[in-house]
């Protein structure tokens, strides 16, 4: 089930817990642990781009992302993200990511999207790609390409190793660099959600960083 989470300038909610203790060397082979998933993120990701052309036509003709697609497509996110979680996209956590499309309200890492009333026509034949160019070019650095679906180097996995390597000779995680690539994934899910088409609200080119989605709107004067 779909969680309406947050207010609606703030449709795309992403929140994470770093667990402590982390294990100093697990994530030298959480790689190889994380093949089955992998291998089911090929099809759900195939299933994913399926889904969203169906849904383009939906919204193109009625205004509604159907209920169900949007489900599924928010399922599929929240998978890719608790791997990415687990994995290289920020080693913030030992515990394995299940197999489940649903919410799993007890993992550390959370993904919530509110689900649109209605969507914008016009939008939706040009935010995909016109509109979130400029987000496209900015992230390419974060991700570095895209493999399975989802990330494959780029500063965010750099700045992971960064951070297992300090683990591995400390046993701590530094906070500043977790909330850094918190806020870096952050903006990821956001232009995400926006390109996938679930929803008409324009992500910030904002690092709201730390593992806790900013409870207020920003203010502007």
């Amino acid at each position: 089930m779909t969680t309406l989470a947050g207010a609606t300038d703030r449709p795309v909610q992403v929140n994470a817990v770093l667990d402590t203790p982390l294990s100093r060397w697990l994530w030298l082979v959480k790689w190889i642990l994380l093949v089955p998933h992998y291998v089911v993120l090929v099809f759900l990701w195939i299933a994913f781009t399926v889904v969203s052309v169906i849904a383009f036509f939906a919204i193109l003709f009625t205004e509604r992302y159907p209920r169900s697609l949007f489900d599924f497509n928010l399922g599929v996110m929240r998978w890719s993200w608790r791997v990415a979680y687990y994995s290289y996209g920020a080693l913030g956590t030992d515990r394995y990511p299940p197999f489940s499309l649903g919410e799993e309200p007890d993992y550390p890492a959370r993904l919530d999207i509110v689900y649109p009333v209605r969507l914008s026509r016009g939008l939706v034949l040009v935010k995909w790609w016109l509109l979130a160019i400029p987000h496209y070019i900015v992230i390419g650095f974060f991700l570095g390409g895209w493999h399975m679906g989802w990330w494959d180097g780029g500063l965010v996995a750099v700045l992971a190793v960064i951070a297992a390597v300090t683990l591995l000779f400390t046993e701590k995680y530094p906070k500043g660099l977790f909330d850094l690539i918190l806020g870096l994934n952050r903006w990821v899910l956001r232009v995400a959600a926006y390109a996938a088409l679930m929803t008409d609200t324009y992500p910030p080119f904002r690092l709201d960083m730390g593992g806790t989605e900013p409870s207020e709107p920003e203010v502007l004067s």
